[in-house]
């Protein structure tokens, strides 16, 4: 039986902060397990969410320094996270924060650069994870699948609400996933209009109406038509979904209740027909109870909602895992899943010492 004890860092497109999980994998006899031991969300200052949010404007010079800058302030987070846990770590899989993804130009980016993060620690750093998958012809994205395969495989589909919807599932003896939808990065920006952070609970959007109109010209986006692999950012997001929302002047009550239509029919839409699976649930958006009413109102499929733990750290911790993947050097990234021209072991290693 082999051991790793690995940190994994997550910053999603939502901008709610950084998510850090101390994770233990196990391996044995083929067969992974894993416990999530410490994990917790650093929220960004507003500072940072200014930064972030504008960093792909700047120019070249400021974009270099804003990577070395937030690889130093991940490193500095990372550094206290182990020293007021008291715990060992073998090394550090760092997701980054992307700023660029257009996978069908060949471009991703992920500032957080793996050295600065390093010079505050005495492992191992591991980042980048997407870029080879890219260069190859890949989405590079989804990653998480290869963790949904390994660690839960006992699930028909795997689906996470964050920034975006995505799933992932086995079809044909291949791990296939993609990007559903738009989900929190959608909703947080209209809900911050109103002065906050998310809608708890989905109270707000329960107090709206749908439109049917809104609900119709977002149901037509070309994406939804789109075979797999594909997957979605930001920049779809301000392109083409932005536009259609602005075009409707309804109240933001109305917008969020449509969108919950819009969001649990996309997602509710991926089982074709299917009843009796069971889909492991998790993501931030999980804790939104109306979008999850919805969900279930549209689907006779089991819904699993796991541990509050892995709902809101299961990406980190997967995130680890790639990195025990990577240190082993074995396959994280399924060309399966992203259409690269081959499977691929991703992601760069920064050792004290040296760059592997």
């Amino acid at each position: 039986m082999k051991e790793y004890k690995v940190i994994g860092l997550m910053s999603g497109t939502s901008l709610d902060g950084v998510d850090i999980a101390y994770c233990i994998f196990t391996e044995d006899n083929a067969q992974w397990e894993f416990k999530i031991l410490n994990a917790e969300t650093v929220a960004y200052s507003q500072e940072w969410r200014n930064i972030l949010s504008s960093v792909k404007y700047i120019n070249y010079a400021d974009f270099v320094q804003t990577d070395e800058d937030y690889g130093h302030y991940l490193g500095k987070l990372t550094n206290d996270f182990i020293v007021r846990n008291k715990i060992q770590v073998d090394f550090v899989a760092s997701h980054g924060h992307t700023v660029f993804h257009q996978p069908e130009k060949r471009l991703t980016v992920q500032i957080g650069k793996g050295e600065a993060i390093a010079s505050h620690l005495k492992c191992p750093v591991i980042f980048d994870f997407r870029s080879l998958d890219v260069a190859l012809g890949g989405q590079g994205a989804p990653l998480v699948p290869i963790g949904d395969k390994l660690l839960f495989g006992d699930y028909d589909y795997c689906i996470n609400i964050g920034g975006f919807a995505n799933i992932s599932f086995d079809k044909n003896q291949k791990r296939l996933a993609y990007d559903i939808c738009p989900a929190n990065i959608i909703m947080n920006g209209l809900v911050q209009n109103l002065g906050k952070e998310f809608d708890e609970d989905g109270k707000i959007a329960k107090s709206g109406s749908v439109n049917e109109g809104l609900l119709q010209d977002l149901n037509k986006l070309e994406y939804y038509f789109k075979n797999y692999p594909k997957s979605l950012g930001k920049e779809w997001v301000v392109d083409k979904f932005q536009p259609i929302l602005d075009s409707f002047s309804i109240s933001i009550e109305d917008k969020l209740r449509t969108l919950i239509e819009h969001i649990s029919f996309q997602i509710t839409n991926q089982f074709d027909g299917k009843q009796g699976s069971n889909i492991l649930f998790s993501g931030g958006g999980v804790k939104n109870k109306f979008l999850m009413e919805r969900i279930s109102h549209k689907t006779k499929n089991n819904i699993v909602i796991p541990d509050e733990i892995i709902i809101d750290f299961k990406e980190a911790m997967i995130f680890a895992f790639l990195g025990v993947l990577r240190f082993r050097n074995q396959v994280n990234c399924l060309s399966s899943v992203t259409g690269a021209s081959r499977d691929s072991v991703c992601g760069i290693i920064i050792s004290p010492h040296k760059k592997v």
